[in-house]
């Protein structure tokens, strides 16, 4: 029975035609995997597959994911992120429970906060939405700005991001940015680079964030992450996620919460 595996372009120019061949003939494709986004069973002989490509500072690790999940990619990851996939990708990394915040996000550019991320699932129209949730630890200033002023809705609405006044509103659609899900881990928010240039990381985790399988369900249906950003104190540590939801109504309710809907990182946008 021929695999039903797909290796892209810009997957064969990395590994090169030979191993691109050995792969769609079998030799060194796996007989089952664990998809690298949704963290399911998948199987190359009865599922499409997608090859997905993660390149660290110094090491490649090539991993298996349901082409319903992402399409076959290379995937540009820090040595740190890649040893973190290797670990989730083998087994040897714990899942963290719902509304989980990720660990030691980067510094904002020309800022001193750093962005905390909460992930969580969102109830809109009777159906389930991935959602996380972006809060800075500081005020956020402009870039050139010495005030005392928080511009971080500002300038997210200067990206693209809409004003929530009704959080059971589906936020629309943001081109150009995307979510990296890899390994069935958070890695980063990407957004367009600068002046045409691909997509670079708007927020990356020093450490990937472990979701929770109704999130990883949720997304793998939807394909698409729901971003909702708010100033600090505005949402805050919930531990639960109708707390979470509690927090994001008050936030809308003051005119202090923007959202944005962004697909996978290599899904196309609507």
């Amino acid at each position: 029975m021929p695999r039903m595996l797909d290796v892209s372009d810009e997957v064969r120019a990395e590994i090169g035609d030979e191993e691109a061949d050995r792969l769609l003939v079998g030799d060194d494709a796996p007989r089952s995997y664990d998809c690298t986004s949704c963290r399911t069973p998948g199987d190359p002989e009865n599922d499409r597959t997608s090859t997905v490509l993660f390149v660290g500072e110094e090491t490649a690790v090539l991993a298996f994911a349901h082409a319903t999940c992402i399409p076959s990619q290379v995937v540009s990851v820090s040595e740190e992120q890649l040893q973190g996939a290797v670990r989730s990708i083998t087994g040897d990394s714990p899942a963290s429970g719902a509304g989980a915040p990720a660990p030691a996000p980067q510094n904002v550019p020309g800022g001193q906060a750093v962005l905390g991320i909460t992930s969580g699932l969102v109830l809109i129209g009777g159906e389930l939405h991935p959602a996380l949730v972006v809060e800075p630890t500081a005020p956020i200033a402009r870039p050139g700005s010495d005030g005392p002023g928080d511009d971080f809705l500002p300038l997210l609405i200067e990206q693209g991001f809409i004003p929530v006044t009704d959080t059971s509103e589906l936020p629309t659609l943001l081109g150009g940015w995307s979510v990296l899900l890899a390994a069935g881990q958070l890695h980063a928010v990407l957004q367009p680079g600068a002046e045409g240039g691909g997509q670079v990381a708007w927020w990356q985790a020093h450490q990937a964030l472990s979701v929770t399988d109704g999130w990883r369900t949720a997304v793998q249906k939807t394909q698409r992450v729901l971003i909702y950003a708010a100033p600090v104190g505005s949402i805050g540590q919930q531990p639960r996620e109708d707390l979470l939801r509690d927090a994001l109504d008050k936030a809308a309710a003051a005119g202090k919460l923007v959202a944005a809907a962004m697909p996978l990182a290599g899904t196309p946008g609507a």
